[in-house]
């Protein structure tokens, strides 16, 4: 049996990336997941590369800007399986206009905060009183070392990830005597998005030489078994914490 035979997880961003790695790890390890994203065909292909594990991947077509997609996710979800156990908020809605703070417009800040912060809280919402009701719950949000580092000329991303993790912190400490962790991590991870151009690649050389353990680590192989741990039944007394996955190229504490 995997950590997490018989669960229920809600899973944003998983047609691509990061997202679509923890997917198949957490249908291997026996959840069932309500893989949410806007291209439906990325879903299909993702719930066809999982047939036969123990867990089951369902598509559900989702744009996280818009909230009545986000309670169709969440009432899929409950009519399937009955219940919300897990929750992973890894959407979000583009790095939105890479310039400097003097060019940063409140309408792109705007854009992020509601497909970043805004989605998460709103999906958090929806969520609670199933997690409430079962005395039981892990919600995994996803924040970014961009936070860390300050980085130049992603300034309204960066103000939307740490929301997140301000976010987060607060549901550990309101949400936590119901039974519910909720903890962040910052990915540093290699998706396919970086081989469709000559940019991403140099990026790629960049990072790997970049990194103390001269490797770029991938989604599924070097991110999932931290998140899939942490929504396990393992992990009940890990709340409010933030969680690196860089291989030490960007250092917390």
């Amino acid at each position: 049996m995997g950590i997490l035979e018989g669960k229920t997880a809600i899973l944003t961003g998983a047609s691509s990336g990061v997202g679509y790695g923890l997917a198949i790890r957490f249908a291997e390890e026996g959840a069932n997941v309500v893989a949410c994203a806007r291209r439906l065909d990325r879903l299909e292909k993702l719930r066809d590369e999982t047939a036969g594990m123990s867990g089951k991947i369902i598509p559900q077509q989702c744009d996280v800007g818009v909230e009545a997609d986000m309670d169709a996710a969440v009432k899929t979800a409950v009519d399937m399986f009955g219940t919300v156990h897990i929750l992973l908020n890894i959407a979000q809605g583009g790095l939105g206009n890479l310039v400097n703070l003097t060019e940063t417009t409140v309408k792109d800040s705007l854009e992020l905060y509601m497909t970043g912060p805004i989605a998460s809280l709103l999906m958090m919402q929806k969520c609670f009183p199933y997690m409430k009701e079962q005395h039981y719950g892990r919600i995994i949000n996803c924040s970014s070392p961009a936070v860390i580092e300050g980085t130049p000329g992603m300034g309204g991303y960066v103000m939307c990830k740490a929301a997140i993790q301000g976010l987060t912190r607060v549901a550990s400490q309101e949400w936590g005597q119901y039974g519910i962790t909720s903890n962040v991590f910052l990915p540093t991870l290699r998706t396919e998005h970086f081989d469709k151009s000559e940019r991403g690649k140099e990026y790629i050389r960049r990072m790997t030489e970049k990194n103390p353990m001269r490797y770029f680590g991938t989604p599924y192989e070097d991110g999932s078994p931290i998140i899939a741990f942490l929504a396990s039944d393992k992990a009940g007394f890990i709340n409010g914490q933030t969680f690196t996955v860089n291989g030490g190229e960007v250092l917390v504490g």
